[in-house]
């Protein structure tokens, strides 16, 4: 699993920390779509390809059949791009929390049994705030994932790191949509099921 690197496209990834920003004072999660590209030769390292992401809660986190609902809503519409679950992404309520939950080490050990290359993002709020001091291309979060012995650990380096965004502008794109207050027109599940005419697959967010 040391392996694997994992590419995040900025769709997924700015929708991710727009759902965060709005709702700072919470806790809030979401699920992570894409496909796993093995090997294509010259030893290349297997890579998760996370081409979209689906804003879940800022309130019902860990609640088991609210999750199950989602999951399989989920599931059923990406299904026809070729899409599957591929991970979780959380943001914790407090800005200098930079600790797995138990809930989302649950909800990850859940994905986990149906892809055991999954990835587990979590916010990483001190590197969101410097972002407008530098230029950095990395992403504002940390990658978890799986290994052997059950436990979920922080992966990758400065050096090397296994979690890219695809398109190298992502940060410049998230900032111009920060200073726009974007984050609000971002709809959760949680939303959906409190106005059904509130769309979790945000469609419109990026036009």
């Amino acid at each position: 699993m040391g392996d694997c690197r994992f590419q995040i496209s900025q769709c997924a990834y700015i929708k991710f920390i727009l759902h965060a920003l709005k709702h700072r004072s919470s806790s809030v999660n979401g699920l992570l779509l894409g496909r796993l590209l093995e090997d294509g030769g010259g030893g290349a390292a297997p890579t998760v390809q996370i081409s979209d992401s689906v804003p879940l809660s800022h309130s019902q986190i860990g609640v088991l059949p609210y999750l199950e609902l989602a999951l399989i809503q989920v599931e059923e519409h990406f299904a026809s791009d070729g899409l599957t679950i591929v991970g979780y992404y959380h943001a914790n309520e407090r800005y200098d929390d930079t600790e797995l939950s138990g809930a989302a080490k649950k909800i990850g050990d859940h994905i986990f049994r149906y892809f055991p290359q999954a990835a587990l993002l979590l916010l990483d709020n001190k590197k969101l705030e410097g972002l407008p001091k530098g230029k950095g291309r990395d992403p504002v979060v940390q990658l978890f994932t799986r290994d052997s012995s059950r436990s979920w650990r922080s992966t990758g380096s400065a050096g090397s790191p296994q979690l890219t965004t695809k398109e190298p502008s992502a940060n410049v794109l998230l900032l111009d949509f920060i200073s726009t207050e974007k984050w609000n027109e971002v709809v959760d599940f949680d939303d959906h099921l409190d106005d059904i005419s509130k769309d979790w697959l945000n469609p419109d967010l990026f036009k």
